[in-house]
């Protein structure tokens, strides 16, 4: 028997040709998709005005599985982060986080990453799978009901920051955020989103020309090719000059300020002089600057700067007359850090992870 697909594989114009196939009236079409994204109902069995025969049909055609949290650990500091379970069996992560005027989804485009960031626990896990667009839009409905459920209080912010390169993920990443921002959806504002990328310069270069109107940030984590390429292999082919470019490109297409995020290694990228090298880069376009506290991961070799370094970078970066944030750690106490949890669990019981 062939495999079933996941009905909201299907646009509503594909949908509704469905229904003409089978006879059926073309505003059932249109019911069935408002039953699948604005009522987010769990199974065909719950679309209350579609006929009993119908359900029926659309059980034997499709199938119908969301995303479902396997297990969530919330951190002393009101960080709560989710092991997610997709239908294929491969687990992913996700992370509310809370601060007194936000509170930021923290979601995954791929389970595992075909990069291999020194710094990253993903990075330790192999690429196993790129999440459909529902599968990432899944995690957000998700994060929007358990925002109520542990603080009571509305969504604010998207960042695919999470597991896996969404650039590497692209048509489903942008398939996820139309459904995210569009009325038949969640209806969020496309500047509460933010797309991160590890650098792939072809695929910034595709933002400019798609004209996207979310928000944009690069991990960048040193400003000095050879450093780069030590804790980011994608430096290789996607070297500084060529981000440079791309970011130009971007820049021009859009206007849009870009966000660099820069963790902080200890006496590896945290001197004055790397400060320079990032203040020189950052001029590229518009921008503001992120630099984060790092949250160890065991398998990595590398630690947070010590306070006193961070505010003398901060200090430099400032009287260059740039914007800078400083992002400290959350949940480290429940293993906060992306892909910590999905490489504790692979580490405990052995892969659990299984190809389609």
């Amino acid at each position: 028997m062939a495999k079933q697909r996941d009905i909201r594989e299907l646009s509503l114009e594909a949908l509704t040709a469905y229904m003409i196939e089978i006879g059926e009236k073309k505003f059932r079409a249109q019911q069935v998709y408002d039953w699948i994204w604005k009522k987010q109902v769990q199974s065909f069995e719950e679309m209350q005005n579609i006929q009993k025969g119908l359900r029926k049909k659309l059980a034997e055609a499709f199938t119908f599985k969301r995303v479902t949290i396997d297990a969530s650990y919330k951190s002393k500091d009101g960080t709560v982060k989710y092991a997610f379970r997709l239908a294929s069996g491969h687990e992913i992560e996700g992370v509310l986080i809370p601060t007194p005027k936000r509170l930021t989804a923290c979601i995954s485009s791929q389970a595992g990453c075909s990069l291999d960031c020194s710094f990253c626990a993903t990075g330790l896990l192999p690429l196993m799978h790129n999440l459909k667009h529902y599968e990432i839009y899944d995690q957000v409905q998700i994060l929007r009901e358990e925002a109520q459920k542990h603080f009571g209080r509305n969504l604010t912010n998207i960042v695919y920051m999470g597991m896996g390169e969404p650039l590497l993920n692209y048509r489903n990443v942008m398939g996820s955020i139309q459904m995210i921002t569009s009325e038949a959806g969640l209806h969020m504002s496309p500047r509460r989103i933010t797309v991160s990328t590890s650098g792939i310069s072809k695929m910034i270069k595709k933002l400019g020309e798609d004209q996207v109107p979310f928000e944009f940030a690069l991990s960048l984590h040193a400003a000095d090719d050879e450093k780069r390429t030590q804790i980011m292999s994608i430096n290789k082919t996607n070297d500084l000059e060529s981000l440079r470019e791309a970011l130009l490109h971007f820049y021009d297409k859009t206007k849009t300020r870009v966000t660099y995020e820069y963790c902080l290694f200890r006496d590896f990228n945290d001197s004055l002089a790397d400060a320079k090298a990032l203040a020189t880069f950052a001029r590229i376009i518009p921008s503001k600057i992120n630099l984060i506290e790092y949250n160890p991961v065991p398998e990595s070799p590398f630690l947070p700067s010590t306070p006193a370094k961070t505010q003398a970078f901060v200090d430099y970066l400032e009287s260059r007359k740039l914007i800078v944030n400083v992002r400290r750690s959350r949940g480290k106490d429940v293993n906060g850090a992306c892909g910590q949890l999905a490489l504790r669990e692979k580490n405990t019981i052995g892969n659990i992870y299984s190809s389609n």
